[in-house]
């Protein structure tokens, strides 16, 4: 059991480790009943926590905004996520946030347990970040983004597609794809009437909110994988599905998001599926893997050029044998 001070610390974290929670629920994870439940949540009222409840059978407790942030209660694993999380965020690829991460930073690491700074310092000392490793993230356009994708509210903004060409778009959005390397932003085209996959660091300024909507049935259940299929060969002039005689873990391994979508046929074979805006590229990307491989629909006078390689890399072989 614990004790009241103890338990009301508890029940601070369980309320912001989940968005709803059924009383009974609460009170099982205590270890007391549901009255004392209502009790330590007007204690918490008492001390300035926005706590709101839902009565009747299926009702519960939620913990709410208020005017000010209440302190941030976090396990062992956690704090140590959210400390490397905020190095990372301080090089990283979202601008304007360096210096509010870095001051967040030093903040949890004053009050972080000795055992816990050590396997911080650990994981920092390990970590090496190359900068110019891509484009940078406007942060409020980030937020303001994850917000409308959030509260299920329209957008409008310019973008420039590849080209350069500057479009006003009027999106319903739906998710934020993060590739490691860029932000991508899942979304219905209102004006092109169908789903468009939209690169962050293109959006011209700060999107502007519209009007709530009702959400959509989402173009994918695998959304990462709809993107990775979008950005590594929709985009291209040439499409290439490519069957290969390795397991799908191994070649993914060898194959970025960004690059190729990787699917497995099975235990021992897999296909590729990505693009190329030039054919005479193609032959050199797949000759650097040691796997055999089938081309299935291959593009005009990709086999041709497969064939005349191979016969260039033959000749070169005996003649230097």
């Amino acid at each position: 059991m614990y004790g009241t001070s103890e338990r009301l610390l508890r029940l601070l974290s369980l309320l912001q480790a989940r968005r709803d929670w059924p009383g009974p629920d609460l009170a099982d994870r205590l270890g007391v009943d549901v009255r004392t439940v209502r009790r330590d949540v007007e204690r918490l009222r008492g001390l300035g926590y926005p706590v709101h409840a839902t009565p009747g059978v299926a009702g519960g407790y939620r913990l709410g905004a208020g005017a000010a942030l209440p302190p941030l209660l976090l396990d062992d694993d956690e704090a140590v996520a959210v400390a490397v999380g905020l190095r990372t965020a301080a090089n990283g690829t979202v601008s304007g946030i360096e210096e509010t991460s870095v001051r967040a930073l030093a903040k949890l690491e004053q009050v972080l347990p000795a055992r816990l700074r050590h396997r911080v310092s650990a994981v920092g000392s390990a970590m090496l970040q190359l900068g110019g490793g891509g484009p940078v993230v406007d942060a409020e356009a980030l937020t303001v983004t994850a917000a409308a994708c959030r509260d299920h509210e329209r957008l409008r903004f310019s973008y420039a597609n590849h080209a350069g060409t500057v479009t006003d778009r009027d999106v319903e959005p739906l998710r934020l794809v993060c590739t490691g390397r860029r932000w991508y932003l899942v979304a219905y085209d209102l004006g092109r009437e169908g789903w468009r996959t939209f690169r962050v660091d293109r959006i011209d300024g700060v999107p502007r909110p519209g009007f709530r909507f009702t959400p959509r049935e989402p173009p994918a259940d695998d959304l990462a994988a709809y993107v990775s299929r979008q950005i590594s060969a929709a985009p291209y002039a040439h499409q290439l599905t490519v069957r290969v005689s390795v397991p799908a873990d191994v070649l993914a391994a060898r194959v970025p998001p960004t690059v190729g979508v990787v699917e497995p046929v099975d235990d021992h074979t897999c296909r590729l599926r990505t693009g190329s805006h030039h054919l005479e590229a193609v032959p050199f990307y797949l000759a650097q893997w040691d796997y055999d491989f089938v081309v299935e629909d291959p593009p005009p006078g990709l086999l041709d050029r497969l064939a005349r390689i191979a016969q260039r890399f033959t000749a070169a072989a005996a003649a230097s044998g």
